[in-house]
């Protein structure tokens, strides 16, 4: 009887090794190998500006945080020094006590404004791409320098807004001279820049099925009702993003601040926000590793907030996956 086995010498060893896409010629490894240095290459701008304008500067700010340093000597190093004599800073913790307030008054009345007037833009109507516009626009102006000497006219004493106060006999006189006011001039400016969380609101709405505010109404569900049962919880991820975004930024603050206070950061520093205080003590007092410990506590202090609302979201954040 023949046998039918192939010899040991006629079995195939060229199989691909795992992993490997079976038969790839060598031109095509080479071909790969071209387009992976071409992606790099295209991307080498970007790599180079962020090893020499934000890695590179990182690390020397770090380096910095531990000298004693004034921008014309050799850094000389102090180790802990800095922040210990931070904490024991009368002014430093007086800018903490400043910025802690501005972020926990400034941030939920922006976001309640912007979520708003979200919910009236949502609404069908005539011109409604004009007020879409209108609304978002000082979202663009608003950090300017210039809006910022506007906003320091109207708050002054005399000004527009002390005036309208006098008619409703209020006289407390302008806001930007009163230690208890100051900081609120700063809120209502930040308030007044909604437009950008308003568009993310306004996306996020457009998405909620109208079909769930149909059958609420049915069921004899009110306006608050399904705002609080139906809209919140579908917009949820939005507001986090809103949050977690507009709480960053309420912590940088600088230019609104520095001139709607005429650079002296509030009568009685009631309007020294944290990073006014950094930039006097590293540009005016040109004690730059001083300002860079700061610049890093208030990293810290942000990556610490940032970690609290991402573990605080399992609460009250609620995603498509997870009703699957």
């Amino acid at each position: 009887m023949t046998d039918l086995r192939a010899p040991a010498s006629a079995v195939r060893t060229d199989r691909p090794a795992p992993g490997e896409a079976p038969g790839r010629p060598a031109a095509a490894k080479r071909r790969a190998r071209g387009e992976t240095l071409a992606g790099y290459l295209f991307m080498s701008p970007w790599i180079a500006g962020f090893l020499l304008l934000t890695a590179g500067p990182m690390l020397a700010s770090l380096y910095l945080a531990f000298t004693d340093y004034n921008l014309f000597d050799t850094p000389n190093w102090i180790g802990f020094k800095n922040f210990t004599e931070m904490f024991g800073d009368a002014r430093w913790q007086k800018s903490v006590e400043v910025t802690t307030s501005y972020v926990l008054v400034g941030t939920p009345l922006k976001l309640a404004a912007a979520l708003a007037v979200a919910l009236l833009l949502n609404k069908p109507r005539r011109g409604q791409g004009f007020y879409r516009a209108a609304f978002y626009a000082p979202s663009l102006v608003g950090a300017s320098v210039s809006i910022a000497i506007v906003w320091r006219a109207l708050f002054s004493d005399g000004a527009v807004v002390d005036r309208t106060q006098q008619v409703f006999g209020i006289d407390v006189g302008g806001w930007i001279g009163d230690p208890d006011l100051v900081i609120y001039a700063l809120v209502a400016l930040t308030v007044w820049q909604f437009g950008a969380p308003m568009v993310i609101f306004l996306a996020g709405l457009k998405q909620v099925p109208r079909e769930l505010y149909e059958a609420a109404q049915v069921d004899g569900a009110g306006v608050w009702r399904r705002f609080r049962s139906i809209t919140l919880p579908m917009i949820s991820p939005v507001l986090f993003f809103n949050l977690l975004l507009e709480t960053i930024h309420s912590f940088q603050i600088f230019a609104s601040a520095y001139v709607v206070t005429n650079s002296k950061c509030g009568p009685a520093d009631a309007g020294l926000v944290y990073t006014c205080y950094l930039y006097e003590q590293g540009w005016t007092n040109l004690r730059m590793g001083y300002a860079s410990a700061m610049a890093w506590m208030l990293l810290l202090a942000v990556g610490l907030v940032t970690a609290v609302l991402f573990w605080s979201q399992r609460r009250w954040v609620h995603y498509e996956e997870d009703a699957r």
